[in-house]
């Protein structure tokens, strides 16, 4: 059997659907499996012992409202091998226009994706020949895992969630190197977010390194990507105590650094889904977002969000003038690095 995973970006995205993949090939371990991501989000699953073929695609050629036809024209020209594998099904976990193009256009006699209800841009019905309704209040890991499921049939084993994730030598060493700089003994801050409503601020994480090293004599590392230099800055300027460092690590140089990590503190970001695939313990700060959806599976993990007010139900917003939903105190979000750390010391201590 030959199957090709759509799921193109961004990369919290590629990591939820990680376990599907997992299971796809516990349940099917014959399967040639194929994956079609975004170039700037496959660095995570390049070189994965689970994909027999890594297909990248740079979709930004047909964005920007182009009608279907001129879509299927520019998307052909890209990925114009597709075919040669001739896949036997198809599963769009992406659920938008081009992702259920890309599913028609491999060729692929079986294309499945989510319910028209259910699809971010519903259009891309029209590309698939069977829908899985998976129903709401669902995390997005276990709704991947019910498509899958769906589409594979029952001999799917969706009972294990594992997060399939291969490094190198290199990666160890460059999360090492970092490690190194500190007391080994460390947390990791992560100030960034895709939108600015995501974003808990920078001066406020500058104060809880100082918290978490009076607290716990912890460390802080904080991590960013290579365009968010001055937000690492700002953190590392609002810090008093001199033990807040910053650094800007490869993605699977950071999966390694989570693994290290006595904490981890970050918003609904995708090196906070990289940590929980990693297993680091996790404190994650929602706003416009649902911890329920997106947030850790792991019952351990705890998210500091505000269930006090009432904009915040299927907000979803990237830009807000009541922007109120992050307005969280240093206190609150220190108090649930004690509780978190606290779950790994009893689980720890002897019976």
């Amino acid at each position: 059997m030959k199957v090709l995973i759509i799921k193109l970006g961004a990369i919290g995205d590629i990591i939820h659907t990680l376990p599907a993949l997992s299971a796809i090939r516990a349940s099917f371990p014959e399967a040639e499996i194929s994956w079609v991501a975004e170039q700037r989000s496959a660095e995570i699953i390049r070189d994965n012992k689970l994909i027999d073929n890594l297909i990248e695609v740079d979709t930004k050629a047909f964005r920007g409202g182009m009608i279907i036809e001129k879509m299927l024209i520019e998307g052909s020209k890209q990925i114009k091998n597709l075919r040669q594998y001739d896949f036997d099904i198809a599963i769009d976990f992406q659920g938008l226009l081009k992702s259920g193009m890309i599913a028609k256009l491999s060729g692929a006699r079986t294309r499945w994706g989510f319910s028209r209800a259910e699809l971010r841009e519903p259009a891309a019905r029209v590309f698939y020949t069977d829908t899985a309704a998976i129903g709401k209040g669902i995390h997005v890991i276990r709704r991947n895992l019910g498509l899958a499921a769906a589409a594979l049939g029952p001999s799917m084993r969706t009972e294990v969630l594992e997060f399939p994730i291969f490094t190198s030598r290199e990666n160890k060493h460059e999360a090492a190197s970092i490690v190194g700089l500190t007391s080994c003994n460390f947390a990791i801050l992560n100030p960034a977010g895709g939108w600015v409503t995501k974003l808990w601020h920078a001066e406020k994480y500058g104060r809880l390194a100082d918290m978490i090293w009076e607290s716990f004599g912890l460390e802080s590392i904080v991590v960013t990507g290579p365009n968010e230099a001055d937000l690492a800055s700002r953190v590392i300027g609002a810090s008093r105590s001199g033990k807040a460092i910053s650094a800007q690590p490869s993605l699977k140089g950071f999966y390694e650094l989570a693994k290290r990590a006595r904490i981890y503190v970050g918003g609904d970001t995708g090196p906070t889904h990289l940590a929980i695939a990693a297993g680091a313990p996790i404190v994650g700060i929602f706003g416009p977002t649902e911890w329920w959806r997106n947030g850790s599976l792991n019952p351990d993990d705890i998210c500091v969000e505000r269930l006090d007010i009432g904009c915040r139900v299927d907000c979803h917003r990237r830009n807000c003038s009541n922007w109120i939903c992050m307005d969280i105190s240093p206190e609150a979000v220190l108090e649930a690095v004690r509780e978190r750390m606290g779950r790994d010391s009893a689980v720890a201590e002897p019976a």
